[in-house]
């Protein structure tokens, strides 16, 4: 591993709407990972997992409509993002470790019978864990992502994936911005931005699109294995999907058609764009307590 950046503790400082405790968890190979554990822990657990160039923040509109219900949230800040460690060099990130940097932090905090809720890389790397362990899983929420397996990249994610690559400039909270109906205010782009002062902590979310399997990609035979799992995946699998992102646009389908538990009438539209958990947070935890409760994980 190259050098790797800490954000200082003092750029999350007076978040809004994020007076959430911070937890930290370090891996195997020295790096730190930040998560949040909030509610009860004998509660039927959420995992919320949020794609790039996002981090936790962006849970928290629902992280307390959960909580309230009675469930307990537990939500990480994928490595190279938020309050996670960040190496400086974009070919210390590969697809392949995004899941085993997860799959060990899940493993300690032995997390089980778990509905995922998760959107963008959140779904990339959340439904790769889901298919490597899926006994630890109740049920699945999937809003705004997928499985990719190498097809034709979409228009819109292949200009997306240019400009991550070409663009002198990266500015995060503009892109949050940009990828949301909701008007977000200057203290909340300036939160998506806190986690990335430097252009070296910039390089995860720089890198993350040039490795989503979308044409030839190396992990191209790790995803159709695990849509082998997929397709035999019986418990609830809800599509949540919004009706203004032109990156997902119809990305629902194959997990109706191919996926069991999808069998069933609680998918939704959601309304918005592409980050959902800014522009309709209640339409997704409602979603998510419809399945949890279908999966026999009521709260209270």
């Amino acid at each position: 591993m190259s050098k790797t950046y800490r954000t200082p503790d003092e750029r999350f400082a007076n978040l809004p709407d994020f007076p959430f405790e911070p937890h930290y968890h370090t891996l195997g190979d020295g790096l730190r990972m930040h998560y949040l554990d909030v509610g009860p822990r004998d509660a039927p657990t959420i995992l919320l997992m949020h794609g790039e160039p996002s981090w936790c923040f962006l849970y928290r509109k629902m992280i307390p409509l959960l909580v309230d219900t009675g469930y307990r949230i537990v939500a990480p800040d994928l490595i190279g993002f938020g309050r996670s460690d960040k190496p400086t060099k974009k070919s210390d990130f590969t697809y392949a470790r995004h899941v085993a940097w997860m799959r060990e932090w899940f493993e300690t905090l032995n997390l089980n019978d778990i509905i995922l809720a998760c959107q963008d890389w959140g779904s990339l790397i959340g439904l790769r864990l889901v298919t490597a362990m899926p006994d630890r899983f109740a049920g699945v929420v999937l809003s705004n992502g997928g499985l990719p397996a190498g097809q034709d990249a979409p228009r819109a994610f292949a200009i997306w994936r240019a400009f991550s690559t070409y663009s002198p400039v990266f500015p995060i909270g503009g892109l949050l911005q940009r990828a949301t109906t909701t008007e977000l205010n200057n203290a909340e782009v300036a939160a998506y931005n806190a986690p990335f002062p430097t252009s070296g902590s910039k390089a995860g979310a720089r890198i993350f699109p040039r490795l989503v399997p979308l044409g030839p990609n190396e992990a191209v035979p790790d995803q159709l294995a695990a849509w082998e799992v997929l397709e035999k995946f019986d418990k609830p699998f809800t599509c949540a999907f919004s009706n203004r992102d032109p990156i997902t646009r119809g990305g629902a389908a194959q997990f109706l058609e191919r996926v069991p538990g999808a069998k069933h009438d609680m998918h939704r539209t959601l309304q918005g764009g592409h980050f959902i958990q800014e522009d309709d947070p209640e339409g997704f935890v409602g979603a998510i307590i419809d399945t949890a409760n279908a999966a026999g994980l009521a709260a209270g």
